[in-house]
This record gives structure tokens, C-alpha cells and sequence, in this order.
């Protein structure tokens, strides 16, 4: 079965011999919208939200099951093919969202009180979830949200202020950070990674990256071309991500040095500057285009990068320690990694012809000051076409691909990746985050505490998966800041999220509490169940790390998504 999300497409002049470009494209009833599902209610902002998976054309929004009684792939959702060819045309695809938008007799949006009353009542509840969470939590678990209320370690995308612990004060705060609400931003990553790695206090604001939706007009005013990262250091604007790395060596000399201060090292850190300089621009080359010399310029930097690792006498660039050149490479090494092999096949990690990259990566994920904003797969891949316009994918990605939006393993063994057991490393595909040292129960409980935490407010969100679009669409196809939700899937869905959250934490009786809900939620009829999947996938397929939760936690939280869709796509298939 396949996603009942998916991206449209839009060929070249020649797709036989030119490859595919993928765009964001708009499904009729995909409402997207910005939603940090890490946030308690009071505290929620916007941020931008992945698309979801692509599979086939399309922008019908019905399921259309299988025959048979029990789904063929019940974590998939069915979606009908478009015969009419409109999957490949963005014009014709917004003109549908804008349909969706202005007609009230799409679909029922009105709550039955009877079927709530039943589905509600059905365990457990979220204080029975927090309960049974917190017996589980260890104590740092248990000290997360006052932590972050606080400033303190550990550091997290949740942070509104950074202390780091007791010995700085807010009133002592020089530094405002203006980064994206996505968590993403390759260019807010190197400074984000540098007052960490500087243990700099400061204090964030959080923007919309421009594909996402508007801006705050005291931003722009701050701001006016709308680019981020900018950051105020002293009363200063410094609005280049470059600048303000500079300035934060300039003007905190008491904090970890991070640019040489010998000749040898600054001529050293300046040529490798040059070249993250070049292999980026070969990154582009072959990531957005067809040329066949492409791939071959791309490995020729690469070559030249694992060269320069060997030569350096530490894991990092310039040696031992981190530095400036290494929050420099990071945000586009990372990103080249997950999206060659999406949409090339190109597979960087691990790859036997670079182990000093490996070596270099591993170097990394040692630091809390990258893990903090370390993306997955998923993520890049999702976010990464509209800021450049599209990709061009390749046949050799196509698997992979899959696999990294959940859909058929690389093992060849007619399982989907978003399934329980999960595979280590993605079944081959991405290396796991095994630094963390987290073990698959720690993974689950952060999935848990960060939807039980803000369980309103993603039912919420989630619902707009059965609702309508806004108005008006945005530049990112599938970002909706202003779409609504569906009022009759309200409590179905948050009923589903209960019972998920019973599931992650080891505390369900084989099947029987999914198929208690899946009956009760039925007696709504086939319409309404279909409605509540729509809504599952919709919240599953916009988990974004680490805006989120890191990738262990959001791989089991998918997952088991997955599990409850399933049991729901099976009581459709029932009803046929």
C-alpha cells in the first residue's frame, strides 16, 4: 500500500535520460502547518514541518483498501492513482488546495457527543500515562522540563534562554539568537554549534524560515531581507552568519578558543575554508542537476577532504580539538550525506573509500554541542527542495529513498522501515545514533514525555490531517500556517495517541487495547476512521528531529504510529 501523502512530481524536458526534479507538492486534504510538538501549550511557536513521503502521483485524499480483510502493508496508506495527471502540476494542485479551502461540504466537521463520550472513556488516561512515565523515568529524565525552564543542561532544541547551570544569570545575558523554528537552518546550525561549543549564555527567538511562512514584522524591521540567523551581541546587529561566528570570538575572549591564533594555523584554516567552499558548490552541482561529470567532481572533493583529514594530527581539521573549520563543514557534510543518497545512491557513511571522514563524523557526535542539532535523514531530505528550488533524483536513490521515508526495507524481506522491530542502522541505511548511549526503552520514554507533554495541542495539529487547507498557501507547498482542523477526529485521534503512548512504554496487553479502540472508534463508520488515519499519518510523517526529539525516540514514535494506523486499516478492511 502506498502513502496517502505523497509528493508530486514534475519531470524535465527529457525524463528518460535527464532524471526527475522532485518538488513539495499539495495533496487536497494535507494541511500543513507549524507545530514544536516539545512545547507545553503556553509556550508553542511556529516552526516549519516536514512534507510527507513521496510514492506515486497523486492528490486524491480517499483510502482505497485492499480486498482482503487484513491490510497487505497496514502501515501504508492506500492512495488512488491520478489518471488525470494532475500529481505533475503544481498550478493545477494549488488551484485543488484552494477548492479544498473555500468548500464547507468537503467533509463533516462537526463532533458526534455520543461516539466521544464512548471513545473517551476508553484507557488510558494522560494522567495514568504520566504516572506510569515517571516510575520509568531516571532522575535526569524526571529534571528535563525544569531544566529547560531554568537554562540548564542538557542542552535542547526547547531552550528559550541558555545558561548552561547556576554560576550565569539571565540579567547577564549580551547574546539574542534569532534562528529558524525548524531547527534546521544549515547556516543557524554553525552558530548554534559555536555558543554551545563556547558555553556562551544567550537567549533565543525563533523565525520562520521564508518557505515556511511570514516573518514577524519586528523581525523584518530588524532584518529586512528576512535571512536568519541574525544575532544582537551588546546592542549590535550582526546579520551573516559568518560575522557573528567572528564576533563571538571577538567579543567573549574569555570562552574556548575556536580560530587559530598562530600563522601556520590560520593560513591552514583559511585554505580549508576555500575548499568546504568548493565542495560545497560540487555538492549543488551534482545534487541539482544531471550533468554526467558531476558525480565524478564530487568525489574528486571529497577525495581532497578525507586527504585533508589524514594530513591533520587530530580527528578534527585542525587537530585535536574542534574548530571553527569544523562547525563550518559540519552543517553541509551532514546534509550531503542523507541527500546524495535519497536522490543519487551515493552512500557517504560509512563508505570504506573515506574513513577519515567516518572518523571525522564520529569525532562530531562526541560533542553536545553538535548532537543538539544533529537532523536525521527524513528531515534533510524533506527540507532541503523547497530552499533549493528541487533535486534531481536518480534510479540508484530510489531505494533508498524508500527506505528513509518508511517505506520498503533494503533487506528484501517485504517489510516496511517504520516498522516494530526496528531495524538497526534503518536496515543499512543510516548509521543509528549510538553515541547517545541510550538504550530502546530511554528512546521510547522521550518519545512519550514529549507527547504527553503537549498532548492538546498535537491532537490538534494532527487533526488538520482531516481538515482544510489555508489561506492563503504559502511558497512551501505543504506549509499551511493557516489550515484547520477537523473537530470530529479530536478525540479519536487523542484517544489513539493514549493508547501509543501505553504501547511505547511496554504496558499493553498483546493487541487488546488497539483493538478495544479501533471498535469503538469505528462505530463512527468507515468515513471517520478513514479521517483519523488521515490525521495519524499527517502527525507521524511531521516528527522532525531534533526540533522534536532526537532520532531514536522519533524512529519509535513513528513506528509505533504505524502500529496504530494499522489496527485502524484493518477495521476499514473489515467494513468492505
Amino acid at each position: 500500500m502506498r502513502r496517502l501523502l505523497q509528493r508530486m512530481t514534475t519531470f524535465t524536458s527529457s525524463s528518460s535520460n535527464r532524471g526527475k526534479r522532485w518538488f513539495m507538492g499539495r495533496n487536497s486534504k494535507t494541511a500543513v502547518t507549524a507545530l514544536v510538538l516539545l512545547l507545553p501549550p503556553s509556550l508553542t511557536v511556529g516552526a516549519f514541518v516536514l512534507s510527507p513521503p513521496r510514492a506515486s502521483s497523486s492528490v486524491s485524499t480517499r483510502i482505497s483498501s485492499d480486498s482482503s480483510s487484513t491490510p497487505t502493508h497496514p502501515t501504508q496508506l492506500c492512495a488512488k492513482r491520478d489518471t488525470n495527471g494532475s500529481g505533475n502540476n503544481p498550478l493545477q494542485s494549488i488551484a485543488s488546495s484552494l477548492v479544498s479551502a473555500m468548500n464547507p461540504f468537503s467533509s463533516s466537521n462537526s463532533p458526534n457527543p455520543t461516539l466521544d463520550a464512548t471513545i473517551a472513556s476508553i484507557p488510558p488516561t494522560w494522567d495514568t500515562i504520566a504516572t506510569k512515565l515517571h516510575t520509568l523515568q531516571t532522575p535526569t529524565e524526571r529534571d528535563f522540563r525544569p531544566s529547560i525552564q531554568k537554562g540548564y543542561d542538557p542542552p535542547s532544541p526547547l531552550h528559550k534562554i541558555r545558561l548552561y547551570d547556576s554560576s550565569n544569570k539571565e540579567e547577564d545575558i549580551r547574546v539574542t539568537f534569532y534562528r529558524d523554528s525548524a531547527s534546521w537552518c544549515p547556516y543557524c546550525q554553525k552558530v548554534w554549534m559555536t555558543l554551545e561549543e563556547k558555553r556562551i549564555p544567550y537567549r533565543i527567538t525563533k523565525v520562520n524560515m521564508r518557505c515556511y511562512g511570514d516573518k514577524p514584522r519586528s523581525f523584518l524591521q530588524m532584518q529586512p531581507n528576512g535571512n536568519i540567523p541574525v544575532a544582537e551581541i551588546d546592542g549590535v546587529i550582526y546579520n551573516q552568519s559568518n560575522d557573528i561566528l567572528y564576533a563571538l570570538e571577538a567579543k567573549f575572549p574569555e570562552s574556548k578558543k575556536l580560530v587559530p591564533t598562530d600563522n601556520d594555523g590560520r593560513e591552514r584554516a583559511g585554505r580549508l575554508l576555500r575548499l568546504e567552499r568548493q565542495f560545497f558548490s560540487a555538492w549543488m552541482y551534482w545534487l541539482t542537476g544531471n550533468n554526467p561529470n558531476s558525480r565524478k567532481g564530487f568525489e574528486e572533493a571529497l577525495t581532497e577532504v578525507e586527504n585533508e583529514l589524514i594530513s591533520s594530527p587530530g580527528d578534527y581539521f585542525l587537530g585535536s580539538d574542534v574548530s571553527i573549520v569544523d562547525f563550518m563543514f559540519m552543517p553541509f557534510l551532514e546534509r550531503m550525506a542523507a541527500s546524495l543518497l535519497y536522490f543519487k545512491g551515493f552512500q557517504m557513511r560509512p563508505n570504506p573509500n573515506y574513513p577519515a571522514v567516518e572518523k571525522w563524523f564520529a569525532a562530531m557526535e562526541r560533542l553536545d554541542s553538535y548532537v543538539l542539532t544533529k537532523s536525521d535523514y527524513y528531515t534533510h531530505c524533506w527540507d532541503l527542495p523547497p530552499q533549493l528550488g528541487g533535486c534531481i533524483s536518480t534510479p540508484e536513490g530510489a531505494p533508498y529513498e524508500n527506505a528513509i521515508n518508511g517505506g520498503r526495507a533494503l533487506t528484501g524481506d517485504n517489510r516496511d522501515s517504520w516498522n516494530v522491530p526496528l531495524e538497526p542502522d534503518l536496515g543499512g541505511v543510516e548509521p543509528d545514533w549510538n553515541f547517545l548511549n541510550q538504550d530502546e526503552n530511554a528512546a521510547k520514554r522521550e518519545a512519550v514525555e514529549r507527547l504527553s507533554a503537549n498532548s492538546a495541542a498535537i491532537v490538534k495539529f494532527a487533526a488538520r490531517g482531516a481538515g482544510k487547507k489555508g489561506m492563503p498557501p504559502v511558497m512551501a507547498a505543504l506549509s499551511d500556517p493557516n489550515a484547520s482542523s477537523s473537530d470530529a477526529v479530536l478525540v479519536s485521534v487523542d484517544a489513539v495517541l493514549r493508547v501509543v503512548c501505553l504501547d511505547l512504554l511496554g504496558d499493553r496487553n498483546d493487541d487488546e487495547g488497539y483493538t478495544d479502540l479501533a471498535a469503538g472508534i469505528g462505530k463512527g463508520g468507515k468515513e471517520h476512521l478513514e479521517n483519523v488515519v488521515q490525521s495519524l499519518a499527517y502527525l507521524r510523517d511531521r516528527i522532525g528531529v531534533p526540533r522534536d526529539m532526537r532520532l531514536p525516540a522519533a524512529r519509535q514514535l513513528r513506528a509505533h504510529l504505524n502500529v496504530g494506523i494499522g489496527h485502524l486499516l484493518a477495521a476499514i478492511d473489515a467494513m468492505n
